[in-house]
């Protein structure tokens, strides 16, 4: 097998990852807001995949289901990998171009501001078709049951726990990033990317993009379905009455971001530079040039 279509080594996987990152930060604004965008777009069409699968899935074992529900949520994220979207998350890892001196504290947190409202109107852009094209009626209300009690557990989390889980989730999201840089391949990248994204849904770790779709589409559903929806469902709208915006910003969002950027951009992001840069070439920058690896 030539070089060009070998894997890469985990010391390459670290540059490639960095020189990735280099290439977000340094990016012209409009363009990662579009490409971030897209991102929040896939990210919350894996959810509305999660979400049909879930529907009626009580009757099979609670293990099964969940793992079923989390590999076709990584449709989002490969998506994601495969077109070059720009989804925060995994922008956290930008942390080693700062390490590395390559970029300025400003360009990160413009980056990272930028790909954020682009993930959110992405997210709430697919709320918003949703919702218009009655999608959460469909299982005589079952889908939007799936959707509702989801988004409620996730708004009772106290802070701890969804900065815990925010944590959790990013270190496999980055992960799955960062082992996509291996591959030189689409299947290398979607097997890459697959199982870890299976792994936090699952396991139910929370990721700050895909909130920013479910918990404002449950929101929407309990305001604005009419009384026909509810009584035809069967579904008690006093049992979500804690669904509230100011809940799913403080009780979620907040926490839940900076979970992720711990868990992707410290735990995963500047370990690895410790580990492949810091440590390897002590003092020394890597060069700008990037090697010949799609990046994510």
């Amino acid at each position: 097998m030539s070089d060009s279509h070998s894997i890469l080594t985990p010391s390459q996987m670290a540059r490639a990852a960095e020189d990735a990152a280099f290439g977000k930060a340094t990016s012209h604004p409009l363009k990662s807001f579009l490409l971030a965008l897209t991102a929040g777009g896939y990210i919350a069409l894996g959810f509305v995949f999660y979400i049909t699968s879930q529907v009626g899935a009580a009757a099979m074992p609670y293990g099964m289901a969940k793992v079923v529900g989390g590999i076709v949520f990584a449709t989002g994220l490969t998506l994601v990998v495969l077109t070059g979207a720009e989804l925060f998350t995994s922008s956290t890892l930008t942390l080693t171009a700062r390490a590395s001196g390559r970029i300025t504290t400003w360009q990160l947190v413009r980056n990272w501001l930028v790909v954020y409202l682009g993930n959110f109107i992405g997210a709430l852009t697919i709320v918003a078709l949703i919702y218009a094209g009655k999608v959460w009626q469909q299982a005589d209300g079952g889908w939007a049951k799936v959707v509702l009690e989801v988004s409620l557990k996730k708004v009772h989390h106290d802070f701890l726990t969804a900065f815990v889980l925010g944590i959790l989730c990013n270190l496999m999201v980055c992960l799955a990033i960062w082992a996509a840089y291996s591959g030189r391949t689409t299947m290398d990248k979607v097997i890459a990317v697959t199982m870890p994204i299976a792994l936090f849904v699952a396991t139910g770790f929370e990721h700050s993009v895909a909130n920013m779709f479910m918990i404002p589409l449950g929101l929407i559903i309990y305001q604005g379905a009419p009384s026909s929806f509810w009584e035809s469902s069967g579904l008690n709208p006093a049992y979500y009455a804690d669904l509230s915006w100011s809940a799913f910003f403080l009780n979620n969002l907040a926490p839940v971001t900076l979970g992720n950027i711990v868990g992707g951009g410290l735990m995963i992001g500047i370990l690895y530079w410790t580990i492949f840069h810091f440590l390897d070439k002590p003092g020394k920058s890597l060069p700008a040039t990037p090697l010949p690896c799609p990046t994510a």
